[in-house]
Parts: C-alpha cells; sequence; structure tokens
C-alpha cells in the first residue's frame, strides 16, 4: 500500500457514505484527480489548481493547455477536469429537452441558457416544435468566430421539415456579452422567415443569448 493509499480510501468512504457535502472546494479536486493521478498525492495540486484560478468553477472551464501549467497536471488530468462538467451538461441538457415545452419566450429562453453555457463561439441552433410548442429536435446550424455565425438556410427548412414542425425557434449566442440584435440579425431573421413560409412553417421567434441574459425577437414585435 502507498503512502497515500489510506488518506486516499478514506476521501473515497466519505464521499461514498455522504456525497460531497462537508467537502470543501480543493477536496473535491483532490479526490477526483485520483483518477487521473495515481501516483501521488494530489492535496497539493487541488490548492495549486484553486490559487491559479480562484474558484471552483473556474478550474472547471479551464483551457485544457493552461490547466497542464499546474504542476503535477498532465494532459490526463487535465482531460478529466474539462470531461466531467461536459458530462454533466450533456446530462442536463438531456434532461431539459425530454420533455420541453417552450410556448413562451420565457420558457425559450431559460432553455437556451443552458444551451449555450459555455460557448465561447457564436453558434446558431434551430428550435423544432409541435403545435402545442413541445420541442420536437434541437438543431445546430452553423458556427463562426466571436461575432458571426453562418446561417445554413437549406439545412433549416430542411431540419424543420424532416421533423414534421410546426413551428420554429431560430437561436444564436453574442460572445461579446451584449445579447442587443444587429443590422446583421435582422437580416438573418428575414432570410430564415422567409425561406420557412415557403413551405408553410412559421418562424415564431429569433432569441438572442448573451451571459445570463436573452433578447426576444417575438418580444420586440418583430415577427408579427
Amino acid at each position: 500500500m502507498g503512502i497515500h493509499d489510506g488518506h486516499r480510501e478514506k476521501m473515497r468512504r466519505r464521499f461514498l457514505t455522504g456525497g460531497l457535502d462537508g467537502f470543501a472546494d480543493h477536496e473535491a479536486l483532490e479526490l477526483l484527480l485520483y483518477y487521473a493521478i495515481p501516483r501521488r498525492d494530489t492535496n497539493p495540486i487541488a490548492h495549486a489548481l484553486m490559487e491559479r484560478y480562484g474558484s471552483l468553477s473556474a478550474v472547471l472551464a479551464a483551457p485544457v493547455e493552461d490547466l497542464q501549467k499546474v504542476e503535477g497536471i498532465g494532459e490526463r488530468a487535465a482531460v478529466l477536469l474539462k470531461l466531467v462538467p461536459q458530462v454533466c451538461r450533456m446530462a442536463r441538457l438531456e434532461e431539459a429537452s425530454r420533455e420541453a415545452v417552450l410556448n413562451s419566450s420565457e420558457r425559450a429562453g431559460s432553455y437556451l441558457l443552458e444551451r449555450f453555457s459555455g460557448e465561447t463561439r457564436e453558434v446558431i441552433y434551430e428550435l423544432c416544435l409541435d403545435r402545442k410548442g413541445k420541442l420536437l429536435a434541437c438543431k445546430r446550424l452553423g458556427e463562426g468566430g466571436v461575432s458571426y455565425a453562418d446561417l445554413d438556410i437549406r439545412k433549416l427548412v430542411e431540419n424543420a421539415l424532416l421533423t414534421s414542425a410546426s413551428a420554429v425557434i431560430l437561436a444564436h449566442n453574442h460572445p461579446s456579452g451584449v445579447a442587443l440584435p444587429s443590422p446583421e440579425d435582422y437580416a438573418t431573421t428575414d432570410r430564415a422567415k422567409q425561406a420557412l413560409a415557403t413551405v408553410g412553417i412559421p418562424l415564431t421567434d429569433h432569441i438572442i443569448v448573451a451571459d445570463q441574459d436573452f433578447v426576444s425577437f417575438a418580444d420586440s414585435g418583430y415577427l408579427t
């Protein structure tokens, strides 16, 4: 048995008994790192991560390349730290999508805040809805830099037809942190509305997300 095995076993038992309740942030990191760094004391590494980034959420949001600048963090450990929050996010999105009814801008906006969480590039999504506003599919249409994402009109219409959508909501994010629509956003909205109208499917909203805020074109009256 290694010098740290006894301590590791106590930490594992503590977690198995009560979950992470009562764990400090650095202790949660220490426990997680056991599974990527098997032969080293991970307590000082966890402390170093907290000192560098300032919070647990910042550690989990840090780029893989930057995490590896912390002594003791190799590629394996860095990938594990990035993987955990992204797997959790996938699970939350799956749960939110299962019976999601997006029949108001508030409900659609709340769903999209989670969908765009952590995105650093501009991304466009298409939400395909049935007659009652239930989410049939959320399709990624494109992505670009921090201020540009190209809308694939053909794919937009194709997705709506393949899912038998009764309505479509268009959504994209502004990584700049400002949710106000640009002239290009209005032009994109017009293109999408006209294209969907050719197959008899209404564009009921275009929602722009920035940080923890969103703007609805439907609420503004632009789509009425």
